[in-house]
């Protein structure tokens, strides 16, 4: 049996593809990787279809065996990575014999990493996806020692080019974002959005809560109640502390705080690496903010 079987996790990892779609309506979230970038790339470099499942590492830690021959690779933010204590590096295949073990280090900048492997990690799949929904409890479960993932059937070459140049996780982020459906319910929010925030150790797969100076309501929304709505990845709520929350991939499907701003797709893998303590701004060329 092709297998990686889970010698220790680190403080969490997670089995994620790129998510499941198409069931909002049902109050899932989509789910998946939340640095889609990192994941895709390594799927690439050990043959991978780019969508198949991986391994979400938070903070490194993790140690997995392998029990027959296999390609791994580790990429997102630079991290140690070595193969039975003998140091391989990240961000290129790596060919494990069976019985050997890889771990993965704590990386210097960013939060996770991703591990993939020849054929993919074939645990059963929910809903058309693979991936842990830590919000909704969809999917398979946190990793544990003694855990057994399945592999699949390699089908293409590891490969890559000479150098991959990891992502180094910035400590300060400029993030692009859209007027939300109720940006007209908050005064100066331009101006409000574009102050300094620092990311809270809140935070987590389901949304990076940030704290700074609270943005305010106009008067004539001071106390209006919102019925619940949908919701889409990258939504800027904001709660009654005037505190936005952005939500990530595991995000609820509705609710019931109005969004000032959504955060563009492009940048919802930095976000994905913002360590508690990031510090944040939001940023849009777009003028029309107050409807």
């Amino acid at each position: 049996m092709r297998a990686l079987e889970v010698v220790d996790t680190g403080p969490l990892a997670l089995v994620q593809d790129l998510g499941r779609t198409g069931y909002a309506h049902l109050g899932v979230p989509p789910s998946g990787a939340l640095d889609v970038p990192a994941l895709k790339l390594a799927n690439r470099l050990v043959g991978n279809d780019e969508a198949a499942a991986g391994v979400e590492c938070l903070f490194g830690g993790l140690r997995l065996r392998a029990t027959a021959s296999c390609t791994v690779a580790v990429t997102g933010p630079a991290v140690p990575v070595d193969v039975d204590g003998r140091a391989a590096g990240s961000h290129a295949a790596l060919w494990l014999a069976p019985g050997q073990v890889v771990t993965i280090g704590a990386p210097a900048t960013g939060l996770r990493c991703y591990l993939a492997v020849s054929g993919g990690i074939a645990v059963d799949a929910e809903l058309g996806s693979r991936s842990r929904d830590v919000l909704s409890e969809i999917g398979p479960a946190p990793l544990r020692a003694g855990d057994v993932l399945p592999l699949g059937t390699p089908s293409g070459v590891p490969g890559g080019a000479d150098v991959v140049v990891p992502t180094v996780a910035a400590a300060e982020l400029v993030v692009p974002v859209e007027p939300g459906p109720r940006a007209h319910w908050f005064e100066g929010l331009e101006a409000g959005l574009a102050k300094t925030w620092t990311v809270t150790a809140e935070s987590n797969r389901v949304g990076l809560r940030l704290d700074g100076t609270p943005l305010t309501r106009e008067g004539d929304y001071a106390e209006k109640e919102l019925p619940s709505e949908g919701l889409l990845t990258g939504a800027v709520q904001v709660p009654p502390d005037g505190l936005p929350v952005v939500f990530l991939a595991d995000h609820p499907t509705t609710g019931g705080y109005p969004v000032a701003a959504v955060v563009r797709q492009a940048s919802l893998p930095a976000l994905a690496q913002a360590r508690p303590g990031t510090l944040l701004r939001f940023h849009s060329s777009t003028r029309v903010w107050n409807r």
